[in-house]
């Protein structure tokens, strides 16, 4: 637009009739505004013909590219003030009744009463004023309750009253948040729950895993529920399979074991009662290692209906149970520190729990009565390996065929 608004009126009429079919559009409205200045400056446009005017007109909206309107008003804003120049945004604002000293004043009633909810707030403004004559709640004694909430979330506000409510934890006296030291002695548990999962709303069978951390003697069980009422038989029984005794009971914080009536079972027999402690997620490890190479790997993940419980009950305590402890092999850790201190477990030996239990120094001391070693050996020797593992494939053969059975029923 360098130059354009120097050209006489015979000059832009000719350019006109020469640029019917050119279009002009302008970068920044800065420039334009300017340009459209200049040029109505130098024609003297309040002192031209109405014909002149309009050839004007009509130069600046083709060089420009601005609408017919947007010229009017361009031009009519050089007649006005001599000068064409884009206007600056103002942001509409309402006007603000109630001052930072206003907010600050229900901060600090806030502050003393504990905020209240908005109704009873505001009738403490109300009173302050009316009955009391306080003059600074004036204006505070006529706020809507709306209104109130939007001042409590202003900055000035939040600056001036900052409130921090830190979770409160339910603090459960049940069981001590440690890990066993179970110190070369059998006889502390690791538990763990495994669900069969549900089906059509229908929930599965619910698998109870105990494994002893020194011996990593097993004993599994289910139950259709893992309600206090349902549980606690089968808790029972499971400890009652173990051959020695009981010194610990170690579980995640659920529950299910976690409540009154499995630590007044357990306080009855004298077993002292831990749960996992938060961040450390190795507290339980092998209960939940042992879920995965046991009782995944033989009871799959397909779900299995809750009242086939007792069935695999009586599975797991005449034929799986024995197997696992008399008759599957386990990796025992040695644990072996590096240069750099780091502890790493190295796996050289494996053998049975049995075996693991019969090389324990004064292992008869540890020993429910009446069991004694030789009865134990005689256990271990009744079958071999391969024997105790085929019966018991086939056990769980039977036992899952009668699941297809009632499922086709």
């Amino acid at each position: 637009m360098e130059g354009g608004e120097s050209l006489s009126l015979e000059q832009i009429r000719a350019f006109l009739e020469a640029s019917d079919e050119v279009l002009f559009e302008g970068r920044h409205r800065e420039e334009v505004y300017a340009w459209v200045g200049r040029t109505l400056k130098q024609h003297g446009y309040e002192k031209l013909r109405r014909a002149e005017k309009s050839l004007l007109r009509r130069y600046v909206t083709r060089m420009t590219g601005l609408s017919r309107a947007q010229v009017t008003r361009l031009i009519g804003q050089y007649a006005e003030s001599g000068m064409v120049q884009p206007k600056q945004y103002r942001r509409h604002c309402f006007a603000s009744h109630y001052t930072r000293e206003d907010v600050e004043l229900l901060a600090r009633v806030d502050e003393a009463h504990e905020t209240l909810s908005g109704p009873a707030t505001q009738k403490i403004l109300q009173r302050e004023f009316h009955e009391f004559g306080h003059r600074q709640y004036e204006r505070l004694a006529g706020i809507s309750v709306a209104h109130l909430y939007r001042l409590r979330a202003t900055r000035t506000y939040r600056n001036r009253r900052v409130v921090h409510q830190p979770t409160r934890p339910t603090k459960v006296a049940l069981g001590e948040r440690r890990r066993p030291q179970p110190e070369g002695r059998p006889g502390y548990l690791r538990v763990d729950t495994v669900h069969q999962g549900d089906r059509d709303g229908v929930k599965g069978v619910y698998h109870i895993n105990a494994v002893d951390e020194v011996t990593q003697w097993e004993v599994v069980s289910a139950t259709a529920q893992i309600s206090e009422a349902w549980l606690l038989p089968v808790l029972e029984d499971m400890l009652a399979q173990f051959p020695f005794h009981l010194r610990g009971f170690h579980s995640d914080n659920g529950s299910e074991f976690i409540n009154a009536t499995v630590a007044k079972l357990l306080n009855k027999l004298l077993i002292e009662q831990t749960k996992s402690r938060p961040r450390h997620s190795n507290d339980n490890g092998l209960a939940e290692a042992k879920n995965g190479a046991v009782i995944r790997k033989h009871m799959g993940y397909g779900h299995i209906a809750a009242p086939h419980a007792q069935a695999i009950a009586a599975f797991y305590r005449e034929r799986f149970n024995p197997y696992l402890n008399f008759h599957r092999p386990c990796g025992v850790p040695e644990e072996t520190a590096d240069r750099k201190g780091k502890i790493r477990r190295v796996y050289r030996w494996y053998a049975t729990p049995w075996e693991i239990l019969r090389q324990l120094p004064d292992v008869a001391r540890h020993l429910k009565p009446p069991l004694t070693i030789a009865e134990l050996d005689r256990c271990a020797r009744a079958q071999s390996d391969t024997e105790a593992a085929a019966e018991m494939r086939e056990a769980r053969r039977k036992l899952f065929a009668t699941f297809q059975q009632r499922r086709s029923a």
